[in-house]
């Protein structure tokens, strides 16, 4: 099976949610949830961790050894430097591997199965596609902002399961080669893979009012599973 790099970027502060990716949830840093996530898959041959904070490098140093860390250059620092700037610093240091998958600390329901399962369905699809990323699908009536309908018709009440669905980027992660990158520039290809994941592990955390919920929603998924592991 062809290598695979997880690229996993990490910002010291956060401006919507303070120190968001070192923020408790549940017990654990906010980043911790996705990087043990990646560091599980059996698809993932190493994970990669771009940083900005120095002190985050050496907590992992000492924690998780087998993370490869890249300490992010002034110049592609703060929150207006687009994440494909980000992501063409780390190919010219990850010269050992072709494809790559990046995700974000702000998914932590993403689980290993789709991850893994993605990743797959990746390396199946590339005679057709050059990259993927994953959706939610929206099957609901939607509209323009001027209010033009965009995926049924004014005032024609089709059932919405009958309707053409629209699919939303939804960050979860982004799958690409080293090729597709240099060719467009951007972790989004010329022809991408659509992989849809369910709406719970594609809960974002943006804003104060997504922590708590996900924080929320994460307790009641823990406690589940202790139960289950009771019986």
């Amino acid at each position: 099976m062809k290598k695979v790099a997880a690229l996993l970027p990490i910002k010291e502060n956060s401006e919507r949610v303070r120190r968001k990716n070192f923020r408790l949830l549940c017990g654990k840093p906010l980043y911790q949830w996705i990087l043990e996530t990646l560091l599980s898959c059996q698809r993932i041959d190493c994970v990669v961790i771009d940083t900005d904070s120095p002190r985050l490098i050496n907590e992992l140093n000492a924690n998780y050894p087998k993370v490869k860390t890249i300490l992010r250059p002034e110049n592609i620092r703060g929150g207006m430097v687009s994440m494909n700037k980000v992501i063409e610093h780390d190919l010219l240091i990850c010269k050992e591997y072709n494809h790559f998958i990046q995700t974000h600390t702000t998914n932590p329901l993403l689980s290993k199965n789709s991850i893994d399962d993605a990743i797959k369905c990746y390396f199946e699809g590339l005679s057709t596609f050059d990259s993927a990323f994953s959706v939610n699908r929206i099957q609901a009536r939607t509209y323009w902002g001027d209010g033009t309908a965009i995926n049924h018709t004014l005032g024609e009440l089709r059932r919405t399961q009958d309707l053409v669905p629209i699919f939303e980027e939804n960050s979860n992660f982004f799958l690409f080669s080293r090729q597709s990158f240099a060719k467009t520039k951007s972790r989004l290809g010329e022809k991408p893979l659509l992989y849809e994941t369910s709406r719970i592990e594609s809960l974002e955390i943006d804003e104060e009012e997504d922590f708590k919920f996900v924080e929320l929603v994460l307790s009641v998924l823990i406690e589940r599973s202790d139960k289950c592991e009771k019986r």
